[in-house]
């Protein structure tokens, strides 16, 4: 069995043929074009930018460093410059109605800042002929005729009264706006001290006239009201007419150059309306004591008339392509600012600012999901935005404090847009279970590869892709060696020798790193000795844990052997993961048995340690145990299994082979060769099967092994189905071939107990019994006893 089991050195790596690579630098390549290993997701993103229709938005899913981001932005950017479709400026202007609800305006790409510009132009014209038209001549020529028709009445009125009064010797006076009478002799108007000493009759009379007098001035002067609002009205008329012949010439032009543009004209007619109506607010005629300096006055019209320029596409070719790196909700949708003045807040429609929404708007907008995600508000919002098909600048806070300040509320602007989440496949799972509403709103799914198969032409694409990766680095060029290298570290990369790596980040990475090892060395070319040195070197940064963990080992405080045996005591292999590092390193695996009916205790789930994986593992040997040995008989034991010295949770089915094996020496007291370690799962029936992290766990015990000493005897067991997953290191390869390290690989539980226990498993007869004295035949007899022991 050791012999059929047995790996041979070209079992454990496979190496790169140079002559698959007919080149002697990457200098001499083509540049790679496209995406890697990635025609799956070109056709689906093609597809995804394609289709029109509302709801075919998508979703770029797959791990990170596999160009997922990258290759979203260039094709939809490739794919937008060539689109024909029409972009817009979109502005906000003032609703001189109602102030609080901005308009609108939608303009082609480039519309927008020339119409800002005539806007500007027609504001400084209004404030240049406006009050130059109410200091011109015939302005004040017929503002005095409207005060003389008023003062000419006024003053027959008054005539008519001091004509009666002089019939009586009574004089009309006037004093600051106001009439009064006085009595008069001789033709002098009398004191209060000479009226005093008037006779009684000729006072009393006086003031009698006075008081009729004053009586007939109020009648005369009743109509007064009504002249004043005559003149008034006809000042208000004047003033409107001046407004008018000086604004209208100014806004004409601009009519009839946006007459096609709708919303426009009926801006214009709205701001004409305005000016004639608050013409001498605005140039502060009547105030002088509150007048405005220019630059306050020009402010004023500034923050009324002019135009607030949300969006401008003049520069965009195509379709705008826009990525929110940080997509909190003001970022995506806009918002409002405000201005603090004297510890007030106040606002304009000058101080709406445009969201990625507002500037993707007609094309495309990339975000990554898990940003997304984060931030409070902003997914439904954005279904509802896609839902509705437009855009609403709100405060979300508003609806949960149940209060906000006065605020404004501008109008939406119609959306058409196609959203691009990128993001891992968790995230795009999670969505599409947690919310219905996902699957209808993203129906196009560009779905990253993670690997590509390793094939002469992949192998050659790849090291096209090597020669464009180094020059947008500005790398040196690497020779084929140093491909062949490369393209063996991406099958490890993927665990599997038939395949090769898609993360291009991680190449993009190690490339530099090789880079610098040839700078170091003056070297000119890059080559496989320079990739060596970098890989060495980021394992050694990253090998800190690793260590202590060894040096446990080595001081006894972690019990570990590597020789001899032992009954009821195996290596198990397991890998730990601490960031994007992970390592193989041994465990204990050790098992007792006595007779009982508790079953298969797995005492890392009675801790709560052992996940649901690890758990399901340890039940499958019960399963196992049933079937292939107490068919005839009840199986009735009491076993305690246990993961010595492990003080973390446990997960995983890849201890499964161990536990049974270990199992099954302590029922039947047949010792184990220490010298192995054991990885690998089972199901029911004892086939063995695949398992994570081969390489690491094989490397993991070797380093031990090796660190102790090498004898020839050690090795591991693995599982027949991870053959193809063994790119193990240089180090270990060459001990395997030297003859001082072995690797097997089983298909079955019996082929393993063969291995540890260096006896025959046995065969099942026909008459039901295993062969005697095999390893089979002791079990059944164990467990028959126990069972017996128990009844």
């Amino acid at each position: 069995m050791e012999k059929e089991t047995r790996l041979a050195p070209d079992q454990l790596y496979r190496h790169c043929n140079t002559e698959l690579l007919p080149f002697k630098t990457t200098e001499t390549l083509e540049p790679y074009t496209g995406f890697f290993g990635q025609e799956r997701a070109v056709e689906a993103m093609e597809f995804g930018i394609g289709m029109k229709r509302p709801g075919y938005n998508m979703f770029v899913m797959g791990n990170p460093h596999t160009g997922r981001f990258s290759f979203a932005i260039e094709s939809i950017r490739s794919k937008a410059k060539k689109e024909l479709k029409k972009t817009h400026d979109w502005c906000y202007l003032n609703n001189l109605e109602e102030t609080r609800n901005p308009i609108v305006i939608q303009l082609p790409a480039g519309k927008g800042w020339v119409f800002k510009r005539d806007i500007k132009h027609l504001i400084e014209g209004i404030l240049t002929e406006l009050p130059a038209a109410f200091e011109s001549p015939a302005y004040q020529r017929k503002k005095s005729k409207v005060e003389r028709d008023f003062n000419r009445l006024y003053d027959q009125a008054i005539e008519k009264v001091d004509s009666l009064a002089r019939e009586h010797s009574i004089a009309v006076y006037r004093d600051a706006g106001s009439i009064g009478f006085t009595p008069v002799v001789e033709g002098q108007g009398m004191d209060e001290a000479v009226f005093s000493q008037l006779p009684e009759d000729i006072r009393d009379e006086f003031t009698r006239n006075i008081a009729k007098l004053e009586d007939y001035l109020n009648e005369e002067l009743a109509s007064m009201p009504k002249w004043r609002r005559e003149a008034g009205d006809k000042m208000k008329v004047l003033d409107r007419e001046t407004s008018r012949n000086a604004v209208s010439p100014l806004i004409q032009p601009l009519r009839e150059k946006y007459h096609n543009f709708s919303g426009v004209s009926d801006y214009l007619s709205q701001l004409e309306s305005n000016l004639v109506k608050n013409a001498l607010d605005i140039i502060e005629e009547e105030k002088p004591s509150e007048a405005r300096t220019d630059l306050a006055r020009r402010q004023y019209m500034e923050n009324t008339f002019g135009v607030n320029m949300l969006v401008d596409n003049q520069k965009t070719k195509g379709a705008p392509v826009v990525f929110e790196t940080h997509p909190t909700y003001d970022n995506l949708f806009g918002r409002i600012e405000y201005n603090s003045e004297m510890g007030a807040l106040s606002t304009n429609f000058q101080l709406i600012r445009s969201g990625a929404l507002h500037r993707a708007n007609g094309g495309y907008l990339v975000l990554e999901s898990e940003k997304l995600l984060e931030q409070p508000f902003v997914y439904g919002a954005l279904k509802r935005a896609l839902k509705s098909h437009e855009i609403r600048i709100e405060n979300p806070m508003s609806e949960m404090t149940g209060t906000g300040t006065i605020t404004l509320a501008p109008q939406s602007i119609p959306l058409n847009v196609k959203v691009v989440l990128i993001g891992t496949r968790e995230t795009y799972y999670l969505l599409q279970e947690l919310d219905h509403d996902f699957e209808k709103m993203f129906r196009v799914v560009v779905d990253f590869d993670e690997d590509v198969k390793r094939e002469p032409s992949s192998i050659r694409s790849y090291a096209r892709l090597m020669k464009t990766l180094a020059d947008e680095e500005g790398l040196a060029p690497l020779n084929r060696q140093a491909v062949a290298r490369l393209v063996e570290h991406s099958s490890r990369l993927t665990e599997d020798q038939e395949l090769l790596s898609a993360h291009v980040g991680e190449l993009v990475d190690l490339l530099c790193e090789a880079d610098y090892k040839r700078i170091h060395n003056r070297d000119e070319i890059i080559n496989d000795q320079h990739v060596e040195m970098a890989l060495q070197a980021k394992e050694r940064r990253t090998s800190r844990i690793s260590s202590k963990i060894l040096d446990s080992i080595l001081n006894e405080t972690v019990l570990i052997d590597t020789d001899g045996e032992a009954s009821g005591r195996t290596n198990g292999l397991t890998v730990l993961g601490v960031g994007d590092v992970s390592f193989g390193f041994p465990a204990r695996i050790t098992v007792t048995v006595n007779p009982g009916t508790r079953g298969i205790v797995d005492i890392e789930r009675e801790v709560t340690l052992g996940q649901p994986i690890h758990s399901k593992g340890v039940l499958i040997l019960s399963g196992y145990l049933g079937h292939k040995y107490a068919k005839d008989f009840p199986l009735t034991l009491s076993a305690s299994i246990a993961l010595e010295q492990s003080y973390g949770y446990v997960d995983g089915d890849s201890a499964s082979m161990a536990e049974i094996c270990t199992l099954i020496s302590a029922l039947t007291d047949i010792p184990i060769k220490q010298q192995f370690a054991i990885t690998g799962s089972i199901n029911q029936y004892g086939e063995v099967q695949a398992i994570g992290g081969v390489n690491e766990k094989i490397e993991g015990f070797f380093k031990l092994c090796n660190t102790r000493g090498l004898t020839g005897s050690q090795g591991v067991i693995i599982p027949k189905a991870n053959i193809r997953n063994l790119m193990l290191k240089r180090e270990v390869v060459d001990a395997v071939a030297e003859g001082q390290f072995r690797i097997h690989a089983v298909a079955t539980v019996d082929q393993c107990l063969e291995l540890l226990m260096g006896r025959k498993a046995g065969q099942l007869k026909e008459d039901g019994a295993f062969t005697q004295r095999s390893v089979n035949a002791l079990v059944v007899k164990r467990l028959r006893e126990i069972a017996k022991a128990k009844a």
